[in-house]
């Protein structure tokens, strides 16, 4: 083990118990959403945290059952009969998330825009304080860590947000609010900042169990129920819990759905690691940058293991690597630990983690949520013009209205737009002087040009002297080379002089096409 390992854990493993007291909850919430049994979630959320660490070399990002993925695994299960014949599908996907990442297949990430990153960031920010402002004040009717737009056939995010100011716990409320508190005091109080060895939201969890059991004392109406607690299942013995488990149906392995499912939730969990990764890596205060290739490896291994031990899909996740970095973490022992505290409770503690309210992890979400979404990072992208806050805007509303993997998509693809529009209006400048043309191509000049170089070369009026200076342009599209031959070749038709510079074909590209002189005008 590394040096700086050793050095930090005194941050490590303090970041990690909060890590692992908002992912039990998490975990558990997205196994039932996803149709399969709660233990499926808890061995995903060890695997994320005592496997994936080892391999991994991304310092901060944390990984566990993903939100992202109930949808898939739902119908899934759902399709192949089974929960053990889905295994076989996890299984095959963790295999081929393991040849991507020998194929060095990581570059992928590089073609999401930064902007689109940065709204991913922000919409898990305030889907965190939408989601958990309900669970804040006792109205947990919603699972536990959905994360999409519309909650059931007729309930959505905002309506749920509605119902919930009429259905206060008032146990939760001040719980909560006391919590909340606490939070934003640790934060601002030099003394107990400079504690990092005792997070604040550890200290708000012990308190949130300790005021619950006043409650129940001097004011039972306010002790909150079980259903506004956490809900671990209660092992005797790691035997017991290992008994527990599910195996694959291997009879199924040729079943075609299997494959389909299987290459399915391969992309699926890759694209949104390596969409996760990006957004670790810019809030991580050490701006560090994680190999993606072997996140894909890591990730590959640990979704193979999780597929032959019972558990769902897992992928690196925001909302835990995001606790990890804002409770003091500061490298993968913070995954690591929270993934032993995990193994640990489960087997041992579980029925003194199931005394935490809901409502205190609703906090902690709550503050790690506002640090996504801040107004001033609104401001900064702003301030950096239209081309950057369009999409970032677009990703932040479409992944509120529908949930991150398409609003995602949405956000690429608006953002590729920008970018095609961008490089439409701009592969070159004109210069006009009396009768002389200068037109200077920059950057790479792409067929996507070829309308507006067309319109600016017919524009040109008959007598003029033409420069075409290609001295800047790093990549000329064989297209617009050939466009370019064209308006040569026309040139004593309209009585142009045209002079040529630093536009031979074979610099630019494969083809051995060279524009010539032949028909200029002496």
């Amino acid at each position: 083990m590394k040096k700086e390992y050793f050095e930090n854990l005194k941050y490590d493993i303090p970041a990690g118990l909060v890590v692992f007291l908002v992912a039990v909850p998490l975990c558990l919430g997205i196994a039932l959403a996803s149709g399969t049994p709660f233990t499926s979630g808890i061995i995903a959320g060890m695997i994320g945290g005592l496997v994936i660490p080892l391999i991994s070399r991304s310092q901060m990002s944390v990984a566990g059952p993903a939100a992202g993925l109930t949808a898939v695994v739902l119908a899934g299960v759902e399709k192949l009969g089974s929960f053990e014949v889905f295994l076989v599908a996890v299984v095959i996907a963790g295999i081929l998330q393991i040849i991507l990442g020998l194929l060095k297949a990581g570059f992928f990430a590089y073609f999401f825009p930064s902007s689109v990153i940065r709204g991913m960031l922000s919409a898990i920010g305030l889907i965190l304080i939408l989601k958990q402002l309900p669970h804040a004040i006792g109205y947990d009717v919603e699972i536990f860590g959905k994360d999409s737009f519309q909650a059931t056939s007729d309930e959505n995010t905002l309506t749920l947000l509605l119902e919930s100011l009429v259905h206060v716990e008032w146990g939760a409320f001040i719980i909560s609010f006391i919590s909340l508190g606490i939070l934003i005091l640790w934060e601002k109080v030099t003394f107990l900042k400079n504690m990092r060895w005792l997070p604040g939201a550890l200290v708000v969890v012990v308190l949130g169990i300790i005021f619950n059991e006043f409650f129940g004392l001097v004011a039972p109406q306010l002790k909150l129920a079980p259903s506004h607690l956490v809900s671990l299942p209660v092992s005797d013995s790691l035997g017991e819990m290992v008994s527990g488990f599910n195996t694959p149906d291997w009879s199924a392995i040729m079943n075609k759905d299997v494959w389909i499912l299987a290459v399915t939730i391969g992309l699926i969990a890759s694209v949104e690691t390596l969409l996760t990764i990006e957004a670790v890596d810019k809030i991580d205060p050490y701006k560090r940058k994680s190999p993606l290739n072997r996140e894909l490896l890591a990730q590959g291994v640990g979704n193979t293991i999780s597929g032959l031990i019972g558990g769902i899909p897992l992928t690196s996740v925001i909302v835990r690597s995001s606790a990890g970095i804002n409770s003091g973490g500061r490298t993968k022992m913070t995954a690591f630990s929270h993934g032993v505290f995990m193994l640990i409770s489960v087997v041992f503690f579980a029925k003194y983690l199931n005394l935490v309210p809901l409502a205190s992890l609703a906090a902690i979400l709550l503050q790690v949520g506002y640090k996504l979404a801040k107004p001033s990072v609104f401001k900064v992208i702003y301030k950096k013009g239209w081309e950057q806050f369009a999409p970032f805007l677009i990703t932040v509303v479409a992944i509120l209205l529908t949930d991150l993997l398409i609003g995602i998509t949405i956000g690429i693809v608006v953002g590729l737009v920008f970018v095609i529009r961008t490089n439409f209006h701009s592969p070159m400048a004109i210069i006009k002087e009396k009768n002389l043309v200068l037109i200077k191509l920059m950057r790479d000049v792409s067929f996507l040009n070829k309308a507006v170089i067309n319109e600016t070369l017919e524009n040109i009026e008959s007598g003029s002297n033409v420069i075409i200076d290609g001295t800047n342009a790093m990549f000329i599209d064989n297209d617009v080379i050939e466009l370019l031959q064209e308006f040569v070749d026309q040139a004593d038709q309209k009585n142009l002089k045209i002079e040529l510079k630093n536009l031979h074909s074979t610099k630019f590209s494969n083809q051995p096409l060279e524009l010539t002189h032949s028909n200029t005008k002496d």
